[in-house]
């Protein structure tokens, strides 16, 4: 499976009370890339996600988004997990592939897989107040992958976790990414998420939301939580900053 490119072609976004969330935007995701995107909290990187999500329309400008989004969809990872709270793990992350009318049998052993790959395999049969938070977000990123999607959005989805648990979900989408090759856009505060798991960062400027900076992380494709001690994911995470402190002025 591949990713689907998306083009914003002058994408701007006003609030019906006047207030401006995003200026005139144009940007361009290949095929298969990992994006993040970073900015001060209401610059409107959510709003951005939402419009590309299809879940909000731009007050001008258009988004384009590659054919294979008609054949394999769009995943949304919000912030919270979002569980049903009467549905086992298993049927949570199910639960996609049961409204598109899968059979149970198939639907559980491809929920099954994707639960394993992010170490939850052991969880199946138990119920989100069983949980802690690092569990129920692994079960929210399940849920988005079962339908093998062409683009997958993320907005801030493991900001609310502790360090080390964060840091082990990271590792978990990026290798998920790898091996599915899906577009992935990730909206973050984090510098060092962000260069962790992407291959390009966008810094947006304060409201209106326009882009200020677009880097390209220089850091190889393998990369392990070592990786975060060395000098080279230092200069990387510090590029960053400086474009957000930049964007800020």
């Amino acid at each position: 499976m591949t990713g689907c490119s998306v083009k914003l072609e002058g994408v701007r976004h006003v609030f019906p009370n006047g207030v401006i969330a995003l200026a005139a935007m144009d940007l361009e995701v290949a095929a298969g890339e990992f994006l993040a995107i970073l900015g001060p909290s209401g610059c409107g990187k959510s709003t951005l996600l939402r419009i590309v999500a299809g879940l909000e329309r731009p007050s001008a400008g258009r988004v384009v988004v590659g054919e294979n989004r008609t054949k394999h969809g769009v995943a949304y990872v919000f912030q919270d997990a979002h569980l049903l709270p009467w549905r086992t793990v298993l049927n949570n992350a199910a639960l996609p592939l049961e409204l598109q009318g899968v059979e149970r049998a198939r639907r559980n052993e491809v929920a099954a897989e994707v639960l394993a790959k992010v170490g939850l395999g052991d969880a199946l049969d138990r119920y989100p107040a069983q949980l802690s938070g690092g569990m129920r977000m692994r079960v929210s990123l399940a849920r988005a992958m079962v339908t093998e999607p062409a683009l997958l959005l993320l907005d801030e989805p493991f900001a609310a976790l502790d360090e080390i648990t964060r840091q082990r979900l990271d590792e978990q989408l990026r290798e998920l990414w790898r091996a599915r090759g899906m577009t992935v856009i990730f909206v973050t505060h984090s510098t060092g998420e962000a260069v962790f798991l992407a291959e390009r960062a966008v810094v947006m400027s304060p409201r209106p939301g326009r882009i200020v900076a677009d880097h390209r992380i220089s850091l190889p494709a393998a990369r392990t939580g070592e990786l975060r001690a060395t000098a080279e994911f230092a200069q990387q995470t510090r590029s960053i900053y400086e474009a957000l402190d930049r964007g800020a002025a």
